[in-house]
């Protein structure tokens, strides 16, 4: 364990401006990446192995549909070239993400993404012969090499309807690059190209406005500075608003495009068609949360009183409403401590694997130089345990950062322990849902031992925020993207006034009579990257709901809901998303699915405005 003295040592080194060389670090609170490869050495040896044994893709092109032991020789090949390939992947990842200063993995890391290139181009005709291979020959070797894989053959007879011909398809491919060019056209120009003015900082210094530094801004206890950032990021997206809305409508069309050829009745049908996600799942989302604004209303009306304003605006949407709260440092040992007590009532397997990871070297866990920013997991790699990445200075957000993580972490450590290589990973669908749930139990674990009323006020302020970041904007943003989408796919055009005028609707509807819609607003749809990702948005918001609902399960039921968890942990793909949700006591399609982050919501409310 890193010691009190490290921890300072690491604290002086990040205030000062200098952080510490990883050679400085205890190697406890490194990870061990010799679980993968022994050294590098050894990788080179497996790289060299599979690079040679990939050309043997070809005894199987044009068989497979053929013959049931040509069939289950393929998969399983396939499978054997995925799994050396994704160990492969990982070992570099984690020592590039160590030190991106090191060339030395950045040029290993190009080599295994040209490999896995070269891999999926030998291998690319694999799904559509499975596609042709008649019903009793994938019987015939389900009844012997390949038993428990009919989930696997029955998603691929599902998308077969929406499959085309050889020659279609090949046309689709080559349209690719026309139809899905939107988002790097507005990643470039938004990113790189567009230059945004000066503004006046805190301290009256002239500053450029740029994307982080607006983040950073909405944080701001000044309110004239938060106006002014505010205004100042959103001016050249009001400037080339005709511009961004060329761009936004050309990636519509290309996803409609996209759709209609492969016969779907909607780009909404299609986008969740992937994960088998019914398309009532999305609309229930949208319809439930319209019918419960209230919450939503209320946080906004006591943000405006406490701000002391007659109306609040967009920039206030995040700046804290408590004064001189004070801010809580935590060492590496309180926050593991306190994920562990937040998380007693899972029971001795869950915590059993949680302290084998905190035990064993699977987590990174502080800021050095060159090391890569933010955080994650690095989900599912088959014969191996994932690893988490942190950069953990102590704040209260690493504690949660922490919890969230090693949510992402057990679920793809339960999810490879149980799932053979075919279902040994999760969908985006699930993705959020046990990282959020340990950030629920976190919070509710903290209220419990907040030692003073400013504590739990701050805390409650914490929970109330993430609702309305990850809960009610993202369902927002989805009711604003089928609308698009729905306009466009009517004949309706999207100008810029039709954009500005649909998201100042719904922004005004999710908000409430408290908020006073600046005409910057207006112009956000220019600036969500997350709107070009075809329908994703709203799986923060299921995720979120899920695992609210999981919560108050675990909590009333106890150990049988608790085994339901843990059985959703280790389902991985082995059945459709809302199957494995259901089965885990959640229904997505109904209602109560979604209503539980709301009630808890109300009730956090409650107990804000009594204590305030």
């Amino acid at each position: 364990m890193i010691n009190e003295a490290l921890l300072l040592k690491l604290r002086s080194q990040s205030e000062s401006g200098s952080l510490a060389e990883r050679s400085e670090i205890d190697e406890n609170s490194k990870w061990d990446v010799t679980h993968i490869y022994c050294d590098d050495t050894s990788w080179e040896e497996e790289f060299a192995r599979i690079q040679e044994s990939i050309v043997g893709y070809d005894r199987f092109r044009g068989k497979i549909s053929t013959d049931k032991n040509i069939l289950t020789e393929c998969i399983k090949f396939d499978e054997e070239v995925s799994i050396t390939l994704e160990k492969l992947y990982l070992y570099i990842m984690l020592n590039r993400d160590s030190d991106l200063r090191v060339n030395k993995y950045q040029g290993m890391s190009d080599r295994i993404k040209n490999l896995h290139s070269t891999a999926a181009s030998k291998s690319s005709f694999i799904l559509p012969e499975l596609i042709v291979t008649p019903d009793e020959i994938i019987q015939e070797a389900l009844t012997s090499g390949l038993n428990g894989y009919e989930h696997f053959f029955d998603d691929i007879k599902r998308k077969k309807q929406f499959t085309l011909s050889e020659k279609e398809e090949m046309i689709m491919a080559l349209s690719s690059t026309i139809t899905g060019g939107a988002y790097e056209v507005f990643s470039i120009f938004s990113d790189a190209d567009m230059k945004f003015p000066v503004v006046l900082d805190e301290e009256g210094n002239e500053t450029e406005m740029s994307h982080g530094r607006f983040y950073a801004a909405l944080y701001s206890k000044d309110n004239a500075f938060r106006e002014r950032a505010y205004k100042s990021f959103y001016a050249p997206f009001k400037i080339y608003a005709n511009t961004f809305s060329a761009i936004f409508n050309n990636n519509l069309k290309g996803k409609i495009f996209n759709s209609k050829v492969r016969g779907f009745d909607s780009s909404l049908e299609a986008a969740l068609h992937s994960n088998n996600i019914p398309v009532e799942v999305y609309d229930n989302l949208i319809e439930t949360v319209n019918n419960n604004l209230t919450p939503m209303h209320r946080w906004a009306e006591i943000k405006r009183k406490r701000l002391g304003k007659d109306f609040i605006h967009p920039y206030d949407s995040y700046v804290t409403i408590f004064d001189n709260i004070e801010v809580k440092k935590y060492s590496w040992d309180e926050a593991k401590k306190l994920v562990v007590d937040s998380l007693q009532l899972m029971g001795d397997e869950y915590l059993k694997a949680l302290n084998t990871a905190f035990d064993n070297r699977w987590i990174d866990v502080h800021e050095t130089a060159g090391k890569r920013s933010g955080a994650y997991s690095s989900g599912c790699t088959y014969g191996t345990h994932p690893y988490v990445l942190m950069n953990f200075t102590g704040m209260l957000n690493d504690v949660f950062t922490l919890a969230h993580e090693m949510g992402h972490n057990m679920h793809s450590w339960f999810t490879g322990e149980n799932q053979p290589p075919v279902y040994a990973d999760y969908s985006i669908f699930l993705a959020e849902v046990a990282s959020t749930f340990n950030e629920s139990l976190l919070l509710e674990h903290l209220i419990r031992l907040s030692e003073s009323k400013e504590e739990k006020l701050m805390l409650m302020e914490k929970f109330l925020n993430n609702v309305t970041a990850t809960f009610y904007r993202q369902t927002m943003f989805a009711e604003y993207e089928k609308m698009a989408y729905e306009s466009l796919e009517s004949g309706k055009p999207l100008t810029a006034t039709e954009l500005k005028t649909a998201y100042k609707d719904v922004y005004a509807k999710y908000w409430g009579p408290a908020m006073f819609i600046d005409e910057e607003e207006e112009y956000t749809w220019a600036r969500i990257p997350h709107f070009y990702y075809n329908f994703y948005v709203y799986q923060y918001a299921t995720g979120m709901a899920a695992s609210e609902a999981l919560v108050n399960c675990v909590k009333n039921e106890g150990q049988p809901a608790v085994d339901r968890y843990l059985q959703f942990l280790k389902s991985g793909k082995s059945k459709y998303s809302i199957e494995i949700l259901k089965n885990a006591g959640v229904d997505m399609t109904a209602p109560d699915a979604i209503t539980a982050v709301i009630k808890k919501m109300e009730r956090v409310l409650n107990e804000m405005e009594s204590l305030l």
